[in-house]
C-alpha cells in the first residue's frame, strides 16, 4: 500500500514548471482585478481561495479563485451587479462568462485553467450572509492547519474520488468537494488512517465536533461552522460509494482503483429504460442540472402512483440544449388490473365509505384474509410511454419544476431503449442498467 500511496503521490503533485505557469497566471488575474476593484468604494479587498490558494490542487486541474469580498451592508442587488462588471471587464481577453451558486461569478479559462471571480461579503464568522462568505475562513483556516505532508495526502484523496467518479460539490456530480476532502485529511491525518476509518464508520457517525444532530448517513462538520454539515451536499449514493471502495482498497490496494474505468455495457435491459428527451432554453449549468434533477425525482412518483415500479432513475444534460430523465422500469408494461386494499373491517366509518365508494365502479369487491374489504381496479395506462405522453400533456404543472414547463410545452420525446440515444447519451444512461463500478473492485 505505502508504495501505491507514494507512486500517487508523485504524479498528483504538481511539478515546478507547472507550479511557475500556474503562479504566473494566478498573477496576471489578481493584477488584472486589483485595477477594477479600485473603482468600487464598496469593496473591501480581493484575496486568492480554493484549492489554489491553499496548496492542495492537483497538477492536472486546477482553478484559481478570487475572491471579492465587499462591505456587509451593500444589497444583494448591488454585489451581483459590481461584481458581474469587474469579472467582465478584467477578463475581457479571454470570453468571460456568468456561473451561478448563490450569486451569480464570472468565470473564464486561460490555457488550461479556469478562473472564477466570486463574490462574497467581508463578514466574522458565524454572521454569514452568502454560502461564499465562509470561503475566505476555509482558506485562511486550512493554510494554518494543514502540514506539507498533508496537503500531498489531500491530492492523493482527490485523485482517489476522483478516479472512482465521487469527486466534485457541483449538483450534477454531488460528490466530495475539495474542502471535504481537506477537513477529511486534517481530521484523521493521512489518506490511509482515513480509509481505515471510513471502512468500518458507524451509521451517523459525527466527524469533527457538534452538539447539533443532522439526518444523514454520516455527518462531517465544518471546522469553521459548528451548525454546518458537510456531508449534507454529498449524495447517498457517493456516500456508500466511498466506503465501498475504502473497504476494497484495504483488502487489496492496487494502482487501479487510482485509474478512470471505462463502465461495461449491458445490453439485456435497454427494453426497460424509458427515456424523456426535450430541448432548453440556454441557462446556466447549476440551474439546469437541478431543475432535470427535481424534475425526475418528481417523474419517478409519479410513474409509482400509476403502478410501475422504478428500479433506478438519472438525469443528464449537455448542458447546451439538451436534456434526458431515464428510467430503468421492471417493465414499460405492466398488467390492466390491480387490487386496492380497503381499511380494517374494525374502522366502520371507513369501511362503509370505501365499500360505498368502490362497489359500483370496482371490477370485483370482496372481503380478504387481512380482515380488509379488498377491490379489483382496472387501470387506464398499461404501458410506460403512453402514460408519460398523456400526463406531461395534461399535468405538467404538477410532475415538472416550473423552470422546465415553458421548454417542455416546446415538445418533448418519450421512448423506450437506446435506438435515439446518441453514442455519448448511451453511455450516460448505460450506468442505469450496468453493474455499478464502486462494485467491481470486488471482484
Amino acid at each position: 500500500m505505502k508504495q501505491i500511496i507514494s507512486r500517487i503521490s508523485k504524479d498528483t503533485n504538481p511539478s515546478n514548471n507547472v507550479q511557475k505557469s500556474k503562479q504566473e497566471i494566478a498573477n496576471i488575474v489578481y493584477e488584472l482585478v486589483k485595477i477594477e476593484i479600485e473603482k468600487y468604494s464598496e469593496i473591501v479587498k480581493i484575496e486568492f481561495g480554493g484549492s489554489y490558494a491553499k496548496g492542495t490542487w492537483l497538477s492536472k486541474n486546477a482553478d484559481i479563485d478570487i475572491f471579492i469580498k465587499f462591505k456587509k451592508n451593500i444589497s444583494e442587488e448591488k454585489l451581483e451587479n459590481i461584481s458581474k462588471k469587474i469579472g467582465f471587464t478584467s477578463l475581457k481577453k479571454y470570453a468571460p462568462y456568468v456561473r451561478y451558486s448563490q450569486h451569480p461569478y464570472v468565470e473564464a479559462k486561460i490555457k488550461d485553467t479556469k478562473i472564477n471571480i466570486v463574490p462574497c461579503y467581508d463578514v466574522k464568522i458565524g454572521e454569514w450572509k452568502s454560502a461564499a462568505d465562509r470561503s475566505p475562513y476555509h482558506t485562511e483556516f486550512m493554510k494554518k492547519s494543514l502540514t506539507q505532508k498533508m496537503r500531498n495526502e489531500v491530492r492523493i484523496l482527490k485523485k482517489f474520488l476522483q478516479s472512482n467518479g465521487i469527486y466534485g460539490a457541483e449538483i450534477a456530480k454531488q460528490g466530495f468537494s475539495g474542502y471535504i476532502s481537506e477537513v477529511l485529511i486534517l481530521e484523521y491525518g493521512s489518506f490511509e488512517k482515513l480509509l481505515k476509518s471510513i471502512s468500518k464508520i458507524k451509521e451517523n457517525q459525527v466527524i469533527g465536533k457538534t452538539s447539533n444532530q443532522f439526518d444523514t448517513p454520516i455527518v462531517i462538520m465544518d471546522p469553521i461552522d459548528d451548525k454546518r454539515n458537510l456531508a449534507a451536499a454529498i449524495s447517498n449514493e457517493n456516500i456508500v460509494k466511498f466506503i465501498l471502495i475504502s473497504r476494497a482498497f484495504l483488502e487489496k490496494p492496487s494502482l487501479e482503483f487510482f485509474k478512470i474505468k471505462k463502465l461495461k455495457q449491458s445490453n439485456k435491459f435497454w427494453k426497460n429504460l424509458l427515456v424523456v428527451k426535450f430541448e432548453f432554453k440556454a441557462r446556466s449549468p447549476d440551474i439546469i442540472w437541478g431543475q432535470i434533477k427535481r424534475a425526475t425525482t418528481s417523474l419517478v412518483k409519479q410513474l409509482e402512483i400509476e403502478g410501475f415500479t422504478v428500479y433506478r432513475s438519472k438525469s443528464y444534460t449537455d448542458q447546451q440544449k439538451e436534456a434526458y430523465l431515464m428510467f430503468f422500469l421492471e417493465s414499460t408494461q405492466i398488467s390492466q388490473i390491480y387490487q386496492k386494499k380497503g381499511p380494517e373491517i374494525f374502522r366502520e366509518d371507513s369501511t362503509k365509505s370505501f365499500i360505498r365508494k368502490n362497489l359500483k365502479n370496482a371490477e370485483l369487491i370482496w372481503i380478504g384474509n387481512e380482515l380488509k374489504i379488498i377491490s379489483l381496479e382496472k387501470r387506464k395506462h398499461t404501458e410506460a410511454v403512453s402514460f408519460m405522453k398523456e400526463f406531461l400533456k395534461k399535468n405538467l404543472t404538477v410532475g415538472i419544476p416550473k423552470g422546465l414547463q415553458g421548454d417542455f410545452k416546446k415538445g418533448f420525446k418519450v421512448f423506450v431503449g437506446n435506438k435515439n440515444l446518441s453514442k455519448s447519451i448511451k453511455e450516460e444512461a448505460s450506468e442505469l442498467i450496468s453493474v455499478d463500478g464502486a462494485l467491481i473492485h470486488f471482484n
